[in-house]
């Protein structure tokens, strides 16, 4: 059912509609009874092959300290979760409806066939894990990130949640095709979670084979790091790996299954509890594991929120509505629909993740759906705000079992609060994108034509404001758009664009102690010149089915005439670097 549009904003908004190692073998598992005996009492013993004792954090004396050339000092632990967090007691692995518990213990289901390492982040390895990339041309790296191995202190484990998915309770979800390694704390003392996604079934698969694709692999893998270098918060993405068993998929829900390869990808993010962890528990009166639960995210993530104070939850919560604001109006500044806007693809740390049938807007385009099976265009990147608040509304609904009477009246109106964040970010972000200064009555309805013109025209949403960012004042107050700047040549085709010409260059001369040079420069730094746009994914991963990895490795292309024409240059990853590097280049 479509969502009451809750964000009147003025001419904005009501024109627009816009919400706008040690690697041990997974088949003996006793290694890990010294963290989980009880759940893993009787399992077969685990060789080990290297010693990788967990060490405390060294402080900052080690930030410089030499990445790791091998896994044989590299340290993972589950310890921190399953120390606090309850699993599930039944060892079995079979689907199945689970209470009372986080996790359930579960092993990857390693690949019967040739495994090949396809792609790598340097940057993830070196910056985030510690690892020298030389590492990932081993075979213990290739054991470890397609599920075949697991490191010493490690507890594998699936995360039990629920969710509203197309607004509608959906019950026990759970990680269905994902297992989460450990954490691993690196040189700069961050904990990071790392997760295998396609790595095997769960008791959370419900009907599934617990497999991902290398279709929706190699997107996930573009996708996530494309994000991160667009600067906006999101999951990364390690390394994929690729098989030759069979997965049979219906890519369009049309009936018409096709047989596709197994992939894994390996993710990381601070963490990947979401909204629908916490309705999970509230929706069974599982109240105190709740509690035990949030009390957790708080002390782990949550710095800003005092732990034991008696309003932690409010302030919680408040925390959560403010960065879910500023995530969504982010998604919109480059045009990006997640798609999938469910309560359980929703962080409670708002960042990005679970990357599905995301897309990024090409033609400017407010009702712009990337996903095919959303049939009401609910998920549509014009609604993605009113989404937002409903699922916050959930999450307020999880919390409310928690809260005394006064809390609940304040956690409400913070909730009320949300459209007034959301539009205050938003107008940020795109006046930013405007060359804006200061607060100008008429800033909004600026922007709003500028997006009903660009909507009318159909004009390349990254390209128009790429362009807006290198054509001159006097090129545009002569209206002479040389043929380079094609799409605000497009626009400039509609009748209304030199009213809107005449208004923008009208509102630049309030910018106090400003040059036309400064604008350009200032506005090269927050718009980027390329997105990672569905042609370029489909394109690596067309080559990609045919054992060919150059585009997921150096970029979704090379330049050729046509992507010349359409004002783009060849990433490279490198590629992904390339978002981060044009916008100030």
């Amino acid at each position: 059912m479509a969502q009451r549009n809750r964000f009147p904003f003025g001419g904005l908004l009501r024109r627009l509609q816009l919400t706008c190692v040690c690697i041990l073998g997974v088949a003996g598992r006793a290694a890990v009874n010294c963290l989980l005996q009880p759940v893993l009492e009787g399992s077969a013993d685990l060789g080990r092959l290297y010693g990788n004792e967990s060490t405390p954090h060294q402080g900052s004396c080690e930030t410089e300290a030499k990445l790791a050339s091998s896994f044989d000092f590299w340290t993972l632990s589950s310890e921190d979760l399953i120390a606090v967090l309850p699993v599930d007691p039944v060892k079995e692995n079979y689907v199945r409806k689970v209470k009372n518990c986080i996790f359930s213990v579960v092993f990857p289901t390693p690949f019967k066939s040739r495994v090949r390492l396809v792609a790598v982040s340097k940057e993830v390895l070196e910056d985030i894990l510690d690892l020298d990339l030389s590492v990932s041309e081993t075979d213990d790296f290739i054991q470890l990130v397609s599920g075949e191995k697991i490191v010493f202190g490690s507890v594998p484990l699936a995360h039990r949640y629920g969710g509203h998915q197309f607004g509608i309770w959906a019950d026990q979800l759970g990680d269905g095709r994902a297992h989460l390694l450990g954490i691993h704390m690196n040189r700069r003392g961050e904990k990071w979670e790392l997760q295998l996604k396609g790595s095997g079934k769960t008791p959370y698969s419900r009907s599934g084979d617990g497999r991902a694709v290398l279709r929706s692999s190699v997107r996930e893998f573009l996708g996530s790091e494309a994000m991160y270098y667009l600067g906006i918060p999101t999951s990364r993405a390690a390394s994929l790996v690729i098989s030759d068993d069979e997965v049979w998929r219906d890519q369009f829900y049309n009936g018409n299954i096709v047989k596709e390869r197994g992939a894994v990808v390996l993710r990381v993010a601070k963490s990947w509890f979401r909204i629908g962890s916490l309705e999970i528990l509230a929706h069974y009166g599982e109240l105190d594991l709740l509690r035990t639960l949030l009390d957790f995210v708080i002390q782990e993530h949550f710095p800003s929120v005092n732990a034991k104070g008696p309003n932690r939850f409010v302030d919680f919560f408040s925390t959560v509505v403010s960065e879910t604001a500023r995530l969504i109006a982010l998604w919109m500044s480059v045009g990006f629909a997640h798609g999938v806007c469910n309560t359980d693809n929703f962080s409670l740390l708002s960042i990005t993740i679970d990357y599905g049938p995301f897309g990024f807007m090409e033609a400017y385009n407010p009702d712009f759906v990337p996903n095919t099976s959303d049939d009401e265009r609910r998920y549509k990147i014009g609604n993605q705000a009113n989404i937002g608040m409903f699922n916050l509304s959930k999450l307020l609904q999880a919390l409310n079992p928690l809260l005394d009477h006064t809390q609940k009246q304040l956690a409400a109106q913070i909730l009320e609060g949300y459209p007034v964040l959301y539009y205050t970010r938003f107008r940020e972000l795109f006046k930013a994108k405007l060359g804006l200064l200061g607060e100008k009555e008429g800033d909004d309805e600026l922007i709003a034509f500028l997006l009903h013109l660009m909507e009318e025209a159909e004009a390349d949403f990254t390209m128009t404001f790429w362009q807006l960012s290198e054509i001159t004042q006097l090129q545009l107050l002569e209206l002479n758009i040389p043929q380079q700047f094609w799409a605000l040549k497009r626009i400039s085709e509609h009748e209304l664009f030199p009213a809107w010409v005449s208004g923008y260059l009208l509102r630049l001369t309030g910018n106090m102690n400003d040059s036309d040079s400064e604008r350009r420069k200032r506005m090269t730094t927050v718009n980027p010149r390329y997105v990672l746009k569905n042609w370029m994914a489909e394109s690596a991963v067309r080559k990609a089915q045919m054992n060919d990895f150059s585009e997921v490795l150096r970029g979704p292309f090379q330049k050729h005439s046509a992507a010349e024409k359409a004002g783009y240059a060849s990433p490279a990853p490198a590629w992904a670097k390339d978002l981060r590097v044009s916008c100030s280049s």
